[in-house]
């Protein structure tokens, strides 16, 4: 019997987050704008990471505004906070002095990029600049070029978002044990760095002791690097240990004697690439699949997600709970599905696309069910945002 996802029942209110497919309900505040909550609303705003979410506009510079997100705090169970150091404080909603105190079983999750007590913590920043004083980016790049930073997949989704998120299951943990909520602190300085723990150490050891771009796994060794293909595609090589290395060269029909020595011997690694380069240049992508497939050569396609897209591979759940499965991501019958697919019948765009989420939409349906409260009556639309009423208009007859 399948159960339901394991994060079902908790209600989160971010002011920007992860998505719930793990069954929470998420409720973004928005800033207020002119067409918030009318027939008319705005466009979608440039985040894109929006499944399954709502949203409200909130005027965060009212006392009112204020006042609604403090009745919102005490019937919710995770907050997250992606503002600079000293913003929460600011709009009066101190995460240990009022937040924690409006509700004590509250998590309140807190993004930054820089670290909050390091010298850049009052500076902008971008993924680029996390990692790049976090010692992550010195390690990415060509042997002989500048530091390569592989977008912004290291920073912000990898040491920020998927950090973060585990401090909140860690306090959620927590939380059954002593009944009560925490601060969750988490950056992408120390989130990149531990990430990136393993070739740190591997630094003083033989494995990766080289400048960027010469040791084993950062694209100076020949058997764990990308090659071009005929047709211009690429192919992806892996093979390690012996028994891999020596399923590649025989699917690539080359002699190991013609590497002239040790393969482990780096003296070796340029005129081993040269080999490896002028060989995968002899057949298409298409025709190396067809001879590693189904080996032990560790030598794979570099596949594109338009061609992922067109060929229909379906986009999952990050990780399989066999007995509460997320929510499925890729469209389809909501029977039939196995676990790693997830269950329900997906989201629109299948995890291909997204169109983003207008701010305000679907926001008030949530405020009734969380708070069981109505327009007019708990609250109301000033300048685009919505505001508590403290004396419902009912009571004042």
């Amino acid at each position: 019997m399948t159960q339901s996802p394991p994060l079902q029942g908790l209600r989160v209110l971010e002011f920007a987050g992860l998505a719930p497919d793990y069954g929470a309900t998420v409720l973004r505040l928005d800033r207020a704008h002119p067409k918030a909550h009318t027939a008319n609303p705005p466009p979608p705003t440039g985040d894109q990471l929006t499944r399954r979410k709502s949203s409200i506009c909130v005027n965060t510079k009212s006392a009112d505004g204020i006042a609604l997100i403090k009745k919102l705090v005490a019937n919710v169970d995770v907050i997250i906070d992606p503002f600079r150091p000293g913003v929460l404080e600011k709009m009066g909603l101190d995460p240990a002095k009022v937040l924690l105190r409006l509700n004590p079983r509250v998590v309140v999750a807190r993004m930054t990029g820089f670290r909050r007590d390091g010298k850049y913590k009052d500076m902008a920043g971008h993924d680029i600049n996390y990692i790049a004083v976090s010692g992550v980016l010195s390690m990415l790049g060509r042997q002989g070029e500048k530091p390569y930073a592989p977008g912004n997949i290291v920073g912000d989704f990898g040491g920020g978002g998927a950090v973060c998120f585990t401090g909140i299951l860690l306090a959620l943990m927590q939380r059954e044990r002593t009944g009560l909520g925490q601060v969750v602190e988490a950056n992408m300085v120390d989130g990149s760095s531990f990430l990136a723990s393993m070739p740190r150490f591997a630094q003083k050891l033989p494995t990766w002791g080289g400048e960027r771009g010469t040791n084993m796994l950062d694209g100076g060794c020949p058997y764990y690097d990308t090659y071009e293909t005929r047709d211009g595609q690429y192919m992806a090589v892996g093979a390690l240990e012996p028994q891999f290395f020596a399923a590649l060269i025989k699917g690539l029909e080359l002699d190991v004697k013609q590497i002239k020595g040790d393969r482990l011997d780096k003296a070796t690694w340029p005129q081993q690439k040269a080999l490896y380069t002028q060989r995968f240049k002899q057949k298409t992508r298409a025709e190396w699949e067809r001879i590693f497939d189904g080996t032990d050569a560790c030598c794979t396609p570099v596949l594109t997600n338009p061609e992922l897209e067109k060929d229909g591979f379906d986009q999952r759940p990050i990780v399989t709970l066999t007995s509460s499965p997320a929510f499925a991501v890729s469209e389809g019958e909501a029977d039939g599905r196995s676990a790693a697919q997830g269950q329900g019948i997906g989201v629109e765009g299948s995890g291909w696309n997204s169109k983003g989420l207008r701010p305000g939409h679907d926001g008030e349906e949530v405020l009734a069910k969380w708070m069981g409260w109505n327009n007019g009556r708990h609250y109301s639309l000033k300048d685009g945002g919505l505001e508590l009423l403290e004396v419902s208009p009912r009571s004042r007859l």
